[in-house]
Protein backbone atom coordinates (compact mmCIF):
# COMPACT_ATOMS: atom_id res chain seq x y z
CA UNK A 1 0.00 0.00 0.00
CA UNK A 2 2.85 2.39 0.85
CA UNK A 3 4.52 1.65 -2.47
CA UNK A 4 1.38 2.46 -4.44
CA UNK A 5 0.61 5.73 -2.62
CA UNK A 6 1.96 9.05 -3.94
CA UNK A 7 4.35 10.71 -1.49
CA UNK A 8 5.50 14.24 -0.75
CA UNK A 9 8.69 14.78 -2.78
CA UNK A 10 11.18 16.91 -0.87
CA UNK A 11 12.85 19.77 -2.79
CA UNK A 12 16.32 19.38 -4.32
CA UNK A 13 19.37 20.15 -2.17
CA UNK A 14 19.06 23.57 -0.56
CA UNK A 15 21.69 26.08 0.53
CA UNK A 16 21.01 25.07 4.15
CA UNK A 17 21.79 21.42 3.35
CA UNK A 18 25.02 22.38 1.57
CA UNK A 19 26.12 24.47 4.56
CA UNK A 20 25.21 21.64 6.97
CA UNK A 21 27.23 19.11 4.93
CA UNK A 22 30.25 21.43 4.85
CA UNK A 23 30.12 21.82 8.64
CA UNK A 24 30.63 18.04 9.16
CA UNK A 25 33.88 17.95 11.20
CA UNK A 26 35.14 14.69 9.65
CA UNK A 27 35.94 13.54 6.15
CA UNK A 28 33.10 11.49 4.66
CA UNK A 29 34.09 7.93 3.76
CA UNK A 30 33.19 6.89 0.17
CA UNK A 31 30.41 4.55 1.36
CA UNK A 32 29.01 7.19 3.72
CA UNK A 33 28.90 9.80 0.94
CA UNK A 34 27.14 7.29 -1.33
CA UNK A 35 24.55 6.44 1.37
CA UNK A 36 23.85 10.16 1.97
CA UNK A 37 23.31 10.69 -1.78
CA UNK A 38 21.02 7.63 -2.06
CA UNK A 39 18.87 8.77 0.87
CA UNK A 40 18.58 12.30 -0.58
CA UNK A 41 17.54 10.90 -3.98
CA UNK A 42 14.88 8.71 -2.31
CA UNK A 43 13.48 11.69 -0.39
CA UNK A 44 13.28 13.78 -3.56
CA UNK A 45 11.34 11.02 -5.37
CA UNK A 46 7.52 11.04 -5.51
CA UNK A 47 7.21 7.59 -3.85
CA UNK A 48 7.82 6.81 -0.14
CA UNK A 49 11.39 5.93 0.84
CA UNK A 50 12.03 2.57 2.54
CA UNK A 51 15.82 2.24 2.84
CA UNK A 52 18.09 0.29 5.19
CA UNK A 53 21.54 1.70 5.94
CA UNK A 54 23.87 -1.09 7.09
CA UNK A 55 27.17 -0.10 8.68
CA UNK A 56 29.38 -0.97 11.63
CA UNK A 57 29.05 0.89 14.92
CA UNK A 58 30.97 4.17 14.57
CA UNK A 59 31.00 4.13 10.75
CA UNK A 60 28.80 7.22 10.38
CA UNK A 61 25.18 6.00 10.13
CA UNK A 62 24.04 8.73 12.55
CA UNK A 63 25.36 11.46 10.24
CA UNK A 64 23.36 9.91 7.37
CA UNK A 65 20.26 10.12 9.58
CA UNK A 66 21.00 13.73 10.57
CA UNK A 67 21.38 14.80 6.92
CA UNK A 68 17.98 13.21 6.21
CA UNK A 69 16.42 14.92 9.26
CA UNK A 70 17.78 18.29 8.11
CA UNK A 71 16.39 17.76 4.60
CA UNK A 72 13.01 16.94 6.14
CA UNK A 73 13.03 20.05 8.39
CA UNK A 74 14.20 22.25 5.50
CA UNK A 75 11.16 20.95 3.57
CA UNK A 76 8.94 22.16 6.47
CA UNK A 77 8.01 18.68 7.71
CA UNK A 78 8.80 16.83 10.95
CA UNK A 79 11.22 13.95 11.60
CA UNK A 80 10.97 11.24 14.28
CA UNK A 81 14.03 9.22 15.36
CA UNK A 82 13.02 5.98 17.09
CA UNK A 83 15.60 4.06 19.16
CA UNK A 84 15.31 0.89 21.29
CA UNK A 85 16.66 2.09 24.66
CA UNK A 86 16.35 5.13 26.91
CA UNK A 87 20.12 5.49 27.20
CA UNK A 88 20.51 5.50 23.41
CA UNK A 89 17.69 8.05 23.12
CA UNK A 90 19.53 10.33 25.53
CA UNK A 91 22.81 9.93 23.65
CA UNK A 92 21.21 10.56 20.24
CA UNK A 93 19.37 13.61 21.60
CA UNK A 94 22.67 15.14 22.77
CA UNK A 95 24.34 14.29 19.43
CA UNK A 96 21.50 15.79 17.34
CA UNK A 97 21.30 18.94 19.47
CA UNK A 98 25.05 19.50 19.24
CA UNK A 99 25.03 19.00 15.45
CA UNK A 100 21.98 21.26 14.89
CA UNK A 101 23.01 23.93 17.44
CA UNK A 102 23.84 26.53 14.75
CA UNK A 103 20.70 25.89 12.69
CA UNK A 104 17.06 27.04 13.09
CA UNK A 105 15.84 23.53 13.96
CA UNK A 106 14.20 22.56 17.25
CA UNK A 107 15.24 19.10 18.50
CA UNK A 108 13.44 17.51 21.46
CA UNK A 109 13.44 14.12 23.24
CA UNK A 110 10.65 11.85 24.44
CA UNK A 111 11.47 8.92 26.74
CA UNK A 112 11.12 7.84 30.37
CA UNK A 113 14.01 10.20 31.22
CA UNK A 114 11.62 13.10 30.40
CA UNK A 115 9.53 14.60 33.24
CA UNK A 116 5.72 14.83 32.78
CA UNK A 117 6.03 18.61 32.20
CA UNK A 118 8.76 18.09 29.58
CA UNK A 119 6.69 15.40 27.84
CA UNK A 120 3.63 17.68 27.73
CA UNK A 121 5.65 20.52 26.17
CA UNK A 122 7.11 18.18 23.51
CA UNK A 123 3.68 16.68 22.69
CA UNK A 124 2.24 20.19 22.26
CA UNK A 125 5.16 21.14 20.03
CA UNK A 126 4.68 18.07 17.83
CA UNK A 127 0.95 18.80 17.42
CA UNK A 128 1.54 22.46 16.60
CA UNK A 129 4.56 21.82 14.37
CA UNK A 130 7.04 23.84 16.46
CA UNK A 131 9.18 20.73 17.12
CA UNK A 132 11.12 19.81 13.97
CA UNK A 133 12.95 16.67 15.12
CA UNK A 134 12.02 14.37 18.02
CA UNK A 135 14.26 11.60 19.35
CA UNK A 136 12.65 8.93 21.50
CA UNK A 137 12.03 5.34 22.51
CA UNK A 138 8.80 3.37 21.97
CA UNK A 139 7.16 6.27 23.88
CA UNK A 140 6.93 7.91 20.42
CA UNK A 141 4.51 5.12 19.43
CA UNK A 142 1.97 6.00 22.16
CA UNK A 143 -1.56 7.08 21.08
CA UNK A 144 -1.12 10.59 22.56
CA UNK A 145 1.78 11.38 20.19
CA UNK A 146 0.42 13.31 17.19
CA UNK A 147 2.43 15.13 14.54
CA UNK A 148 1.34 18.15 12.56
CA UNK A 149 3.12 16.86 9.43
CA UNK A 150 5.38 13.81 9.84
CA UNK A 151 7.73 13.48 6.85
CA UNK A 152 10.51 11.13 8.01
CA UNK A 153 10.80 8.18 10.41
CA UNK A 154 14.32 7.02 11.31
CA UNK A 155 14.45 3.63 13.08
CA UNK A 156 17.63 2.44 14.79
CA UNK A 157 17.94 -1.38 15.13
CA UNK A 158 14.31 -2.14 14.25
CA UNK A 159 14.67 -5.82 15.19
CA UNK A 160 14.98 -4.84 18.86
CA UNK A 161 11.39 -3.57 19.03
CA UNK A 162 8.52 -5.84 20.10
CA UNK A 163 5.63 -7.03 17.93
CA UNK A 164 3.16 -4.47 19.36
CA UNK A 165 5.66 -1.66 18.81
CA UNK A 166 6.16 -2.75 15.20
CA UNK A 167 2.39 -2.67 14.58
CA UNK A 168 2.22 0.92 15.87
CA UNK A 169 5.34 1.76 13.87
CA UNK A 170 3.63 0.48 10.73
CA UNK A 171 0.83 3.03 11.23
CA UNK A 172 3.38 5.82 11.83
CA UNK A 173 5.22 4.89 8.60
CA UNK A 174 2.07 4.97 6.43
CA UNK A 175 2.79 8.22 4.55
CA UNK A 176 6.30 9.12 5.72
CA UNK A 177 9.73 8.32 4.31
CA UNK A 178 11.40 5.55 6.33
CA UNK A 179 15.12 5.15 7.03
CA UNK A 180 16.24 2.09 9.03
CA UNK A 181 19.76 1.79 10.47
CA UNK A 182 21.47 -1.45 11.48
CA UNK A 183 25.00 -2.60 12.34
CA UNK A 184 24.40 -6.30 11.75
CA UNK A 185 21.22 -6.88 9.73
CA UNK A 186 19.26 -9.93 10.83
CA UNK A 187 18.54 -12.57 8.14
CA UNK A 188 15.04 -11.24 7.48
CA UNK A 189 16.49 -7.76 6.79
CA UNK A 190 18.97 -9.33 4.37
CA UNK A 191 16.05 -11.12 2.67
CA UNK A 192 14.24 -7.82 2.26
CA UNK A 193 17.32 -6.27 0.68
CA UNK A 194 17.84 -9.34 -1.52
CA UNK A 195 14.25 -9.49 -2.70
CA UNK A 196 13.85 -5.78 -3.38
CA UNK A 197 11.26 -5.25 -0.63
CA UNK A 198 13.58 -2.51 0.66
CA UNK A 199 16.49 -0.54 -0.78
CA UNK A 200 19.83 -1.07 0.96
CA UNK A 201 22.93 1.12 1.42
CA UNK A 202 26.15 -0.43 2.74
CA UNK A 203 28.74 1.56 4.72
CA UNK A 204 31.77 -0.73 4.81
CA UNK A 205 34.66 1.76 4.55
CA UNK A 206 36.21 2.50 7.96
CA UNK A 207 36.82 6.04 9.26
CA UNK A 208 40.44 7.22 8.88
CA UNK A 209 42.72 6.00 11.67
CA UNK A 210 40.30 3.44 13.14
CA UNK A 211 42.06 0.25 14.36
CA UNK A 212 40.55 -3.28 14.36
CA UNK A 213 39.55 -4.64 17.78
CA UNK A 214 41.64 -7.49 19.23
CA UNK A 215 39.15 -10.30 20.01
CA UNK A 216 39.95 -13.20 22.36
CA UNK A 217 37.71 -16.21 23.03
CA UNK A 218 38.77 -18.13 26.14
CA UNK A 219 37.55 -20.03 29.25
CA UNK A 220 36.64 -17.80 32.20
CA UNK A 221 39.62 -17.21 34.51
CA UNK A 222 39.58 -14.67 37.37
CA UNK A 223 43.34 -14.09 37.03
CA UNK A 224 42.83 -13.11 33.38
CA UNK A 225 39.91 -10.79 34.29
CA UNK A 226 42.08 -9.09 36.95
CA UNK A 227 45.00 -8.69 34.52
CA UNK A 228 42.76 -7.29 31.73
CA UNK A 229 41.16 -4.67 34.02
CA UNK A 230 44.50 -3.62 35.52
CA UNK A 231 46.12 -3.33 32.07
CA UNK A 232 43.38 -0.95 30.82
CA UNK A 233 43.44 1.16 33.96
CA UNK A 234 47.25 1.41 33.74
CA UNK A 235 46.93 3.23 30.40
CA UNK A 236 44.28 5.60 31.78
CA UNK A 237 41.27 3.88 30.20
CA UNK A 238 37.95 2.41 31.37
CA UNK A 239 36.33 -1.04 31.15
CA UNK A 240 32.91 -2.53 30.33
CA UNK A 241 32.16 -5.80 32.14
CA UNK A 242 29.01 -7.47 30.78
CA UNK A 243 27.03 -9.92 32.93
CA UNK A 244 23.52 -10.36 31.56
CA UNK A 245 21.74 -11.76 34.66
CA UNK A 246 20.36 -8.75 36.51
CA UNK A 247 19.59 -10.71 39.69
CA UNK A 248 23.20 -11.82 40.20
CA UNK A 249 24.83 -8.60 38.93
CA UNK A 250 25.31 -7.06 42.45
CA UNK A 251 27.18 -10.22 43.57
CA UNK A 252 29.36 -10.00 40.45
CA UNK A 253 30.25 -6.38 41.30
CA UNK A 254 31.29 -7.42 44.83
CA UNK A 255 33.40 -10.25 43.41
CA UNK A 256 35.14 -7.84 41.01
CA UNK A 257 35.78 -5.32 43.81
CA UNK A 258 37.56 -8.04 45.78
CA UNK A 259 39.50 -9.05 42.68
CA UNK A 260 40.69 -5.52 41.78
CA UNK A 261 40.43 -3.52 45.04
CA UNK A 262 42.00 -0.37 43.59
CA UNK A 263 39.34 0.06 40.86
CA UNK A 264 36.12 2.10 41.15
CA UNK A 265 33.02 0.10 40.07
CA UNK A 266 29.50 1.19 39.12
CA UNK A 267 26.53 -0.95 38.07
CA UNK A 268 23.97 -0.37 35.30
CA UNK A 269 20.98 -2.37 34.03
CA UNK A 270 17.57 -1.78 32.48
CA UNK A 271 15.56 -2.50 35.64
CA UNK A 272 17.06 0.45 37.54
CA UNK A 273 15.02 3.61 38.03
CA UNK A 274 15.54 6.07 35.17
CA UNK A 275 17.28 8.76 37.22
CA UNK A 276 19.59 6.24 38.98
CA UNK A 277 20.57 4.64 35.64
CA UNK A 278 21.18 8.02 34.03
CA UNK A 279 23.35 9.12 36.96
CA UNK A 280 25.39 5.89 36.85
CA UNK A 281 25.95 6.19 33.09
CA UNK A 282 26.95 9.85 33.11
CA UNK A 283 29.16 9.51 36.20
CA UNK A 284 30.98 6.73 34.34
CA UNK A 285 31.09 8.91 31.20
CA UNK A 286 32.71 11.72 33.23
CA UNK A 287 35.42 9.32 34.50
CA UNK A 288 34.24 9.07 38.10
CA UNK A 289 34.31 5.25 37.82
CA UNK A 290 36.78 2.87 36.16
CA UNK A 291 34.58 -0.17 35.45
CA UNK A 292 30.91 -0.30 34.42
CA UNK A 293 29.47 -3.72 35.28
CA UNK A 294 26.30 -3.91 33.22
CA UNK A 295 23.70 -5.95 31.42
CA UNK A 296 23.35 -5.62 27.64
CA UNK A 297 21.91 -2.13 28.13
CA UNK A 298 25.30 -0.90 26.89
CA UNK A 299 24.67 -2.72 23.56
CA UNK A 300 23.11 0.38 22.04
CA UNK A 301 24.20 3.92 22.46
CA UNK A 302 26.91 4.39 25.03
CA UNK A 303 29.67 6.12 23.10
CA UNK A 304 32.62 6.72 25.45
CA UNK A 305 36.03 7.05 23.73
CA UNK A 306 38.02 6.21 26.89
CA UNK A 307 36.48 2.69 27.15
CA UNK A 308 38.72 0.32 25.22
CA UNK A 309 38.38 -3.00 27.04
CA UNK A 310 35.21 -5.15 26.96
CA UNK A 311 34.89 -8.34 29.05
CA UNK A 312 31.82 -10.52 28.40
CA UNK A 313 30.84 -13.34 30.76
CA UNK A 314 29.03 -16.43 29.34
CA UNK A 315 29.43 -15.09 25.81
CA UNK A 316 28.10 -18.35 24.33
CA UNK A 317 24.58 -17.36 25.49
CA UNK A 318 24.47 -14.20 23.33
CA UNK A 319 23.32 -13.89 19.72
CA UNK A 320 25.90 -13.10 17.06
CA UNK A 321 24.56 -9.64 16.22
CA UNK A 322 24.27 -8.87 19.97
CA UNK A 323 27.94 -9.75 20.56
CA UNK A 324 28.92 -7.69 17.54
CA UNK A 325 26.96 -4.68 18.81
CA UNK A 326 28.59 -5.01 22.23
CA UNK A 327 32.05 -5.16 20.68
CA UNK A 328 31.23 -2.03 18.68
CA UNK A 329 30.99 -0.06 21.93
CA UNK A 330 34.80 0.02 22.19
CA UNK A 331 37.60 1.05 19.83
CA UNK A 332 35.96 4.33 18.82
CA UNK A 333 39.27 6.24 18.93
CA UNK A 334 42.76 5.59 17.54
CA UNK A 335 43.74 3.44 20.51
CA UNK A 336 43.91 -0.36 20.18
CA UNK A 337 40.89 -1.96 21.90
CA UNK A 338 40.48 -5.47 23.33
CA UNK A 339 37.34 -7.62 23.57
CA UNK A 340 37.46 -10.85 25.63
CA UNK A 341 34.58 -13.32 25.25
CA UNK A 342 34.57 -15.75 28.18
CA UNK A 343 32.80 -19.10 28.10
CA UNK A 344 32.36 -21.30 31.24
CA UNK A 345 35.68 -22.02 32.92
CA UNK A 346 34.97 -25.74 33.26
CA UNK A 347 34.77 -26.07 29.46
CA UNK A 348 38.23 -27.12 28.32
CA UNK A 349 37.58 -26.17 24.70
CA UNK A 350 34.89 -24.52 22.60
CA UNK A 351 33.85 -28.02 21.47
CA UNK A 352 32.09 -28.57 24.81
CA UNK A 353 29.59 -25.80 23.95
CA UNK A 354 26.48 -26.18 21.80
CA UNK A 355 27.29 -26.22 18.08
CA UNK A 356 25.55 -22.88 17.43
CA UNK A 357 27.19 -21.23 20.46
CA UNK A 358 30.63 -22.44 19.37
CA UNK A 359 30.15 -21.30 15.78
CA UNK A 360 28.97 -17.85 16.93
CA UNK A 361 32.10 -17.32 19.04
CA UNK A 362 34.37 -18.64 16.29
CA UNK A 363 32.69 -16.32 13.77
CA UNK A 364 33.24 -13.28 15.98
CA UNK A 365 36.90 -14.22 16.44
CA UNK A 366 37.23 -14.66 12.66
CA UNK A 367 35.47 -11.40 11.69
CA UNK A 368 37.71 -8.99 13.56
CA UNK A 369 38.35 -6.60 10.65
CA UNK A 370 36.67 -3.20 10.46
CA UNK A 371 33.45 -3.16 8.45
CA UNK A 372 32.77 -6.87 8.95
CA UNK A 373 29.16 -6.50 10.17
CA UNK A 374 27.67 -7.63 6.86
CA UNK A 375 30.07 -10.60 6.78
CA UNK A 376 28.83 -11.59 10.24
CA UNK A 377 25.22 -11.31 9.10
CA UNK A 378 26.05 -13.61 6.16
CA UNK A 379 27.70 -16.08 8.56
CA UNK A 380 24.62 -15.87 10.79
CA UNK A 381 22.57 -16.95 7.76
CA UNK A 382 24.95 -19.88 7.22
CA UNK A 383 24.84 -20.87 10.92
CA UNK A 384 21.04 -20.89 10.79
CA UNK A 385 21.20 -22.96 7.59
CA UNK A 386 20.08 -22.67 4.00
CA UNK A 387 16.48 -22.90 5.15
CA UNK A 388 16.53 -19.17 5.91
CA UNK A 389 17.44 -18.40 2.31
CA UNK A 390 15.13 -21.01 0.80
CA UNK A 391 12.05 -19.95 2.71
CA UNK A 392 11.75 -22.88 5.11
CA UNK A 393 12.68 -21.24 8.42
CA UNK A 394 11.67 -17.62 8.70
CA UNK A 395 9.22 -15.81 10.98
CA UNK A 396 5.64 -14.60 10.79
CA UNK A 397 3.58 -14.37 7.60
CA UNK A 398 6.62 -14.11 5.33
CA UNK A 399 7.72 -17.47 6.69
CA UNK A 400 4.38 -19.09 6.05
CA UNK A 401 4.64 -18.46 2.31
CA UNK A 402 8.38 -17.87 1.67
CA UNK A 403 10.07 -14.60 0.81
CA UNK A 404 9.78 -14.95 -2.99
CA UNK A 405 6.04 -15.62 -2.95
CA UNK A 406 5.59 -12.87 -0.37
CA UNK A 407 7.34 -10.50 -2.79
CA UNK A 408 4.94 -11.65 -5.54
CA UNK A 409 1.95 -11.03 -3.25
CA UNK A 410 3.19 -7.52 -2.49
CA UNK A 411 3.75 -6.70 -6.17
CA UNK A 412 0.32 -8.09 -7.02
CA UNK A 413 -1.32 -5.94 -4.33
CA UNK A 414 0.56 -2.84 -5.54
CA UNK A 415 -0.69 -3.48 -9.08
CA UNK A 416 -4.26 -3.94 -7.77
CA UNK A 417 -4.10 -0.64 -5.86
CA UNK A 418 -2.90 1.04 -9.05
CA UNK A 419 -5.87 -0.38 -10.92
CA UNK A 420 -3.92 -2.96 -12.91
CA UNK A 421 -4.29 -6.74 -13.09
CA UNK A 422 -1.32 -8.86 -12.05
CA UNK A 423 -0.56 -12.49 -12.74
CA UNK A 424 0.24 -14.36 -9.51
CA UNK A 425 2.14 -17.61 -9.78
CA UNK A 426 1.79 -20.46 -7.28
CA UNK A 427 4.17 -20.18 -4.32
CA UNK A 428 7.52 -21.91 -4.91
CA UNK A 429 8.06 -25.08 -2.90
CA UNK A 430 9.78 -24.72 0.45
CA UNK A 431 12.69 -27.13 0.90
CA UNK A 432 14.24 -27.97 4.26
CA UNK A 433 16.99 -30.59 4.02
CA UNK A 434 19.63 -31.40 6.64
CA UNK A 435 22.65 -30.60 4.52
CA UNK A 436 24.98 -27.59 4.15
CA UNK A 437 23.90 -25.58 1.11
CA UNK A 438 25.51 -22.14 0.79
CA UNK A 439 28.29 -20.20 -0.99
CA UNK A 440 31.39 -20.03 1.26
CA UNK A 441 33.59 -16.98 1.41
CA UNK A 442 36.45 -18.96 -0.18
CA UNK A 443 34.34 -19.38 -3.36
CA UNK A 444 33.02 -15.81 -3.59
CA UNK A 445 34.89 -13.48 -1.17
CA UNK A 446 32.81 -10.27 -1.46
CA UNK A 447 29.78 -10.06 0.84
CA UNK A 448 27.81 -8.01 -1.66
CA UNK A 449 28.82 -10.33 -4.50
CA UNK A 450 27.46 -13.32 -2.57
CA UNK A 451 24.21 -11.45 -1.79
CA UNK A 452 23.70 -10.67 -5.47
CA UNK A 453 24.51 -14.23 -6.51
CA UNK A 454 22.04 -15.66 -3.99
CA UNK A 455 19.38 -13.32 -5.38
CA UNK A 456 20.08 -14.42 -8.97
CA UNK A 457 20.03 -18.10 -7.94
CA UNK A 458 16.72 -17.73 -6.10
CA UNK A 459 15.16 -16.09 -9.18
CA UNK A 460 16.58 -18.51 -11.79
CA UNK A 461 14.78 -21.39 -13.52
CA UNK A 462 16.54 -24.75 -14.05
CA UNK A 463 18.25 -23.61 -17.26
CA UNK A 464 19.33 -20.41 -15.54
CA UNK A 465 20.75 -22.42 -12.62
CA UNK A 466 22.94 -24.43 -15.04
CA UNK A 467 24.24 -21.14 -16.46
CA UNK A 468 24.96 -19.75 -12.98
CA UNK A 469 26.81 -22.95 -12.03
CA UNK A 470 29.04 -22.61 -15.12
CA UNK A 471 29.58 -18.90 -14.40
CA UNK A 472 30.64 -19.58 -10.80
CA UNK A 473 32.93 -22.44 -11.88
CA UNK A 474 34.62 -20.18 -14.46
CA UNK A 475 35.04 -17.52 -11.79
CA UNK A 476 36.19 -19.64 -8.83
CA UNK A 477 37.29 -23.03 -10.15
CA UNK A 478 35.87 -26.41 -8.97
CA UNK A 479 32.91 -25.86 -6.67
CA UNK A 480 32.93 -27.22 -3.08
CA UNK A 481 30.19 -29.64 -1.91
CA UNK A 482 28.19 -26.85 -0.17
CA UNK A 483 27.72 -25.00 -3.48
CA UNK A 484 26.85 -28.21 -5.36
CA UNK A 485 24.24 -28.86 -2.67
CA UNK A 486 22.84 -25.35 -3.08
CA UNK A 487 22.34 -25.75 -6.84
CA UNK A 488 20.86 -29.24 -6.36
CA UNK A 489 18.39 -28.01 -3.73
CA UNK A 490 17.34 -25.05 -5.89
CA UNK A 491 16.82 -27.32 -8.92
CA UNK A 492 14.85 -29.77 -6.77
CA UNK A 493 12.75 -26.86 -5.56
CA UNK A 494 11.88 -25.82 -9.11
CA UNK A 495 10.92 -29.37 -10.12
CA UNK A 496 8.87 -29.86 -6.95
CA UNK A 497 6.99 -26.60 -7.59
CA UNK A 498 6.03 -27.73 -11.11
CA UNK A 499 4.61 -30.97 -9.71
CA UNK A 500 2.40 -29.27 -7.13
CA UNK A 501 4.60 -29.81 -4.09
CA UNK A 502 4.08 -27.08 -1.46
CA UNK A 503 6.90 -28.13 0.90
CA UNK A 504 9.52 -30.85 1.34
CA UNK A 505 11.29 -31.47 4.65
CA UNK A 506 13.71 -34.04 6.00
CA UNK A 507 12.54 -35.44 9.35
CA UNK A 508 14.48 -38.19 11.18
CA UNK A 509 16.05 -39.48 7.98
CA UNK A 510 12.76 -39.50 6.03
CA UNK A 511 11.52 -37.05 3.40
CA UNK A 512 8.02 -35.66 4.01
CA UNK A 513 6.06 -33.91 1.23
CA UNK A 514 3.10 -31.50 1.46
CA UNK A 515 1.06 -30.99 -1.73
CA UNK A 516 -1.11 -28.07 -2.86
CA UNK A 517 -4.86 -28.73 -2.66
CA UNK A 518 -6.17 -30.57 -5.73
CA UNK A 519 -2.82 -32.25 -6.47
CA UNK A 520 -2.73 -36.06 -6.39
Amino acid sequence: ERKALPDHAFPAKSHLETEFAESFPFEETPDQAKAIAEVAADMEAPTPMDRIVVGDVGFGKTEVAMRAALKCAAGLRQAAVLVPTTVLADQHLRTFRARFAEYPIRVEGLSRFSTPAEQKAVLDGLRKGSVDVVVGTHRLLSPDVRFKDLGLVVVDEEHRFGVKDKERLKAMKARADVLTMSATPIPRTLHQGLSGLRDISLIQSAPTGRLPIVTEVRPYDERHVKAAIEAELARGGQVYYVHNKVRSLPAVVERLKALVPGARFVMGHGQMKADALEKAMWDFHKGEYDVLAASTIIESGLDIPTVNTLLVEDAQDFGLSQLYQLRGRIGRERRRATCVLYFPGDAATLKSLSEDGRRRLEALREFKDLGSGLGLAMRDLEIRGAGDLLGARQHGYINAVGVEYYSQLLESEVERLRGRRARLERAPAQVDLALPAFIPESTLPGDLERLRFYKRALDADEKGLDGLRRELTDLSGPLPPEVDNLFSVLALRRRASRRGVRAAAERSGRLELWLHSGVE
